[in-house]
């Protein structure tokens, strides 16, 4: 979309397919971070403008945005330690977002934004309150469905720390977001490591899978790693996984190629009845064909015994 850089008031509004109008402010929506996280910054400037960011950097205008004018809140935050990925953060804000009283303008990651050139054509507050990792970021512009306010996040990460910037830009003398941390508690550190080696490894073994010799049950206890990435793709919506099962050697190969798809066909069942789209998920099996112990122990067809997760997706 060809959106050229305008400069707008409250009063006269902003780009036809964003208009902000003068109004009473949207009552205060209230935001939850995971637990843990800490503000690191909080600004208030009455009267300035922001470059609201409306689409990805091109090379022709750079990065689209409208400027506005009004009073703008600046804040952001860091989660240490949540064994988190940036998408599992955005993706409730998000959420929480647009079951409030806003319609997101512009969604993005660090590839589709426009990696570098995106990063340096808007603004970020400056480390250590706020950092971006250049191949690691996720950002939205959203504006109020009564088009009086307006607002960006930016969610990147540094090792273990996840940081988020919020910016806000109203009608003076507003209430702003009110933001805690009280949303549901931080992914633990074995799913957490699921996630963090699909994105880096390209595969992860579901350990927390227990798969008896012949069988396909996937249990009645807590499977931790399917819960993350249940997280994970519904933060990441372009993101595709394939499920491949895997068998010990007893038994024929067609058998056991026949049984290592059942046992993926689980997994992605039960990825699918917490609403995930199916076009997301896949099902293959392979058998006994690439084993990851030797065979001849019990420990090691233990071990072949397995589902695999594959990230397949290239956005």
């Amino acid at each position: 979309m060809a959106i050229t850089r305008n400069r707008a008031d409250w009063g006269t509004g902003l780009l036809s397919a964003v208009c902000l109008l003068i109004g009473s402010a949207v009552s205060a929506l209230d935001l939850s971070l995971p637990i843990g996280a800490r503000e690191t910054v909080a600004e208030t400037s009455p009267h300035a403008t922001y470059a609201l960011p409306l689409g990805p950097w091109n090379e022709a205008t750079g990065v689209p945005t409208a400027l506005l004018e009004g009073e703008v809140m600046r804040k952001a935050w860091r989660i240490s330690g949540a064994g988190m990925t940036t998408g599992q953060v955005i993706g409730p804000l998000r959420t929480q977002l647009a079951s409030g009283q806003y319609d997101v303008i512009f969604d993005c990651t660090a590839q589709s934004c426009g990696g570098f050139d995106f990063r340096f054509g808007i603004e970020v507050l400056p480390a250590p309150d706020m950092y971006v990792d250049l191949t690691e970021f996720h950002f939205l512009s959203a504006k109020t469905s009564d088009a009086t306010q307006a607002l960006s996040l930016l969610v990147s990460r540094d090792g273990d720390s996840v940081f988020v910037q919020l910016i806000e830009i109203g009608p003076p003398g507003r209430s702003g977001l009110s933001v805690s941390a009280t949303a549901v508690p931080p992914v633990a550190a074995n799913t957490g490591n699921i996630v963090s080696q699909l994105e880096t490894a390209g595969h992860a073994v579901l350990s927390d899978l227990d798969f008896a010799s012949g069988s396909a049950s996937l249990g009645t206890g807590p499977l931790a790693s399917l819960d993350a990435i249940v997280a994970y793709l519904t933060a990441n919506p372009t993101r595709e996984i394939t499920f491949v099962g895997h068998t010990d050697a007893t038994g024929s190969l067609a058998a056991n190629v026949a049984l290592s798809r059942r046992r993926a066909q689980a997994v992605q069942s039960y990825i699918v009845q917490r609403g995930v789209p199916a076009a997301q998920v896949a099902a293959d099996g392979v058998g006994y064909l690439s084993p990851r112990a030797s065979n001849l122990t019990p420990e090691g067809r233990e071990a072949n015994r397995r589902v695999e997760a594959v990230l397949i997706s290239v956005e």
